[in-house]
């Protein structure tokens, strides 16, 4: 599925761990039928359970990739705001409360200022920090990005795809591959440490005051040092942890394929409580100003009552949305599975852009200075923004 042989190698010649490891493919993973399948089991892990955490709010720093620019001039207006891991913030809301460039007034003028196009699919949401936009490709290299133009400024081989999106936090990028996980330095690449798991990483790395939080498809919840990459604790549950953690006073929301959402003490990893669902849940909620964000596999996307579960509204869009929307500034930014972008309007769910990729985005986009970033099946990376 990830595109790499048995006898690959993790980066520095550190051994891969003990697994059964697939053979190569003759196609491309995002490549024919076959897509659907691996990356819906991708997708369908990558929940966050914001709906555990309620309509909590966050802050973060600011932010701002060879690449295709577009003609035109950019809008020179800044703002303070980054999208440094995935679904924006450890509490993972999927709001950058900091943007104040885009708004539904202007959306409809969005463009495409530039693409990257990688080695294969992009399933990893981008991060964006300190003028860098960082994602991951299934060609099993994390790429750093020039925010402004798209021109590479570095590349990182994992030796394995990658599907995890990764998280940037103290001039260090976190991402989860085929071996295991990876930190390396933000500004040019060099390999930190790299931790092994008994099987691939799809979660996305959530790190919060020097404790690196991700899951594994070993099954385990693993905190991790920020530093040195050293095991702080780990949580057994009984199937792969596709699941981003979400870490919101003192408590590690995660969920598992098995089921269930779990809260873990973030201290020592002693499980507080967890919940049956019955179900694996794909989109991931974005909360904003009361209100829930999220989309749906019939091809909907819903606005409910973050207090009562009331629905506000739906906008309906051409395909299955297993993208997590994300929300800035009054307006609504998600991906539907035959790859067109969509700016909804917050308050009512009129769609005020869109834009076709032309293959399936399972990518959730990341919103920062007024740029709009996401990841699509036809191997490239996008960036959305204004013309003046």
């Amino acid at each position: 599925m990830f595109g790499h042989s048995a006898s690959a190698q993790a980066p520095g010649g550190d051994p891969g761990p003990d697994r059964a490891t697939p053979s190569a493919p003759t196609a491309s993973p995002l490549r024919g039928p076959a897509r659907w399948l691996s990356l819906w089991a991708v997708a369908a892990g990558m929940l966050t359970v914001a709906v555990a955490i309620g309509a909590a709010t966050a802050g973060a720093m600011p932010a701002f990739a060879s690449g295709r620019t577009a003609p035109g001039t950019a809008t020179s207006a800044l703002t303070s705001g980054s999208w440094a891991q995935f679904r924006y913030s450890p509490r993972h809301n999927g709001t950058n409360p900091y943007e104040n460039v885009l708004s539904p007034s202007d959306a409809a003028g969005l463009q495409e200022r530039w693409s990257f196009t990688t080695g294969n699919g992009v399933v990893s949401s981008p991060a964006v920090a300190n003028g860098v936009a960082y994602a991951g490709s299934y060609d099993g290299n994390l790429y750093a990005l020039n925010v402004a133009t798209g021109a590479k400024l570095w590349s990182f081989n994992t030796q394995g795809g990658i599907a995890s999106s990764p998280a940037v936090a103290g001039g260090v990028v976190y991402v989860g591959s085929y071996f295991g996980v990876y930190a390396v330095k933000a500004a040019t690449g060099a390999k930190l440490w790299s931790f092994a798991t008994a099987s691939p990483v799809n979660s996305s790395p959530t790190v919060v005051k020097g404790v690196v939080y991700v899951g594994s498809d070993d099954h385990n919840v693993y905190a991790l040092s920020a530093a040195t990459g050293a095991t702080l604790w780990s949580f057994a549950t009984g199937d792969m942890v596709r699941s981003a953690p979400a870490v919101a006073n003192g408590v590690v929301y995660v969920g598992s394929n098995d089921g269930n959402v779990y809260a873990l003490s973030a201290a020592n990893g002693a499980e507080l409580w967890s919940f049956k669902t019955g179900s694996v849940v794909t989109s991931s909620p974005a909360v904003a100003n009361g209100v829930v964000y999220v989309g749906s596999e019939d091809d909907n996307v819903y606005a409910l009552n973050a207090a009562t579960g009331t629905e506000l509204w739906n906008s309906p869009t051409s395909n299955f949305v297993y993208s997590s929307p994300a929300v800035a500034n009054g307006v609504v930014y998600v991906a539907a599975g035959d790859g067109t972008m969509y700016a909804l309007d917050e308050g009512t769910g009129a769609k005020l852009w869109t834009y076709p990729t032309g293959n399936a985005i399972y990518s959730s986009p990341a919103v920062a200075n007024g740029f709009v970033y996401v990841g699509s099946g036809n191997d490239d990376v996008y960036a959305f923004g204004l013309i003046s």
